[in-house]
């Protein structure tokens, strides 16, 4: 409980930090909020009245007190482009996001883990030498042009779905798992090629040990040592990386979303940037960083369930 009280404290003051940043970040920025609001027609006078009625009059650390309470209570403030609750657009876009980054997660670990396994169990041979060269293919290939090319066959060529024409799951649930699968695909390839290369590297490296040779004394053959002794011990590295993956997903997801076409989050971070929607970039980058720092506290927790020996801080 110890392990993770601490954890848990290092979540919130990381969170607190990061929030502090996205809100001091937009203060030097240049532009002024309620100009931004009322456009270029506000007269000097409605800029004053608005910055007063919108709080901007008040030091900043009163600004930042009110807004993070504001946000912890739900309430992420009002869009500058389209005057509505940012909260409503995010839960608008915010599904997409997550069954792109979820499935992205799932595909890692259904191909990774058996893949990894498999690789293993034949090192040194000629399929673990063309998987080694295929991992380091897939590794160098960057998400956005793995995309690019599954549009470009599985859209155009094969018309397994129609690039752009995105079809959300209240829909029709199972095209939309079609249409998303190519997305989810493309930001995991390469995590997936990390995944088998360290599973294999931390399988072999276990199974050179002691523990491993008594397995052997015993009677158990190769594999069964492999799946029922190494494989635990190994996992423990797996994990925190594919934590890590399903952190890192997030950013290459709001480029693949841009690929694809998906109304997610990712899209709509990048248009309100380009419109200096304050509200609503604050609101995305905080609920981003809150989902990259619970995934790795998350993996810290399951990793030292795994081997009880492990104590990161």
């Amino acid at each position: 409980m110890k392990y993770i009280a601490k954890k848990l404290f290092t979540l919130i003051i990381t969170l607190f930090i990061v929030s502090l940043l996205a809100f001091l970040a937009f203060q030097i920025i240049p532009g002024n909020a309620a100009v931004l609001r009322l456009g270029t027609n506000g007269t000097p006078q409605q800029v004053e009245q608005l910055k007063e009625e919108m709080g901007l009059n008040r030091p900043i650390a009163i600004q930042y007190g009110d807004w993070l309470g504001s946000f912890l209570s739900g309430d992420m403030g009002v869009s500058y482009t389209y005057n509505m609750p940012v909260e409503d657009m995010i839960a608008q876009k915010l599904p997409s996001t997550v069954a792109l980054v979820l499935l992205g997660c799932l595909l890692m670990v259904v191909l990774s883990i058996p893949i990894g396994i498999f690789t293993a169990r034949h090192a040194g041979g000629v399929v673990d030498r063309v998987m080694t060269v295929l991992n380091q293919v897939l590794m160098s290939i960057p998400p956005v042009f793995v995309g690019i090319l599954f549009s470009f066959v599985f859209g155009i060529t094969l018309r397994v779905f129609i690039p752009g024409d995105f079809v959300s799951w209240d829909e029709n649930i199972t095209q939309f798992l079609v249409f998303m699968f190519f997305p989810a695909l493309s930001i995991a390839l390469s995590r997936v090629a990390m995944t088998v290369k360290l599973l294999r590297s931390s399988l072999l490296d276990e199974m050179d040990k002691n523990y491993i040779r008594t397995a052997f004394s015993r009677g158990h053959s190769r594999d069964t040592a492999l799946r029922q002794h190494a494989l635990r011990n190994s996992l423990v590295p797996v994990v925190v990386f594919m934590a890590v993956s399903a952190a890192e997903m997030v950013a290459a997801g709001i480029i693949i979303e841009q690929v694809f076409a998906i109304p997610g989050i990712g899209r709509l971070l990048i248009a309100s940037i380009g419109t200096y929607d304050f509200p609503v970039v604050q609101a995305i980058v905080l609920i981003l960083a809150t989902w990259v720092v619970v995934v790795n506290f998350l993996a810290d927790i399951l990793s030292q369930y795994i081997d009880p020996r492990v104590r990161l801080g």
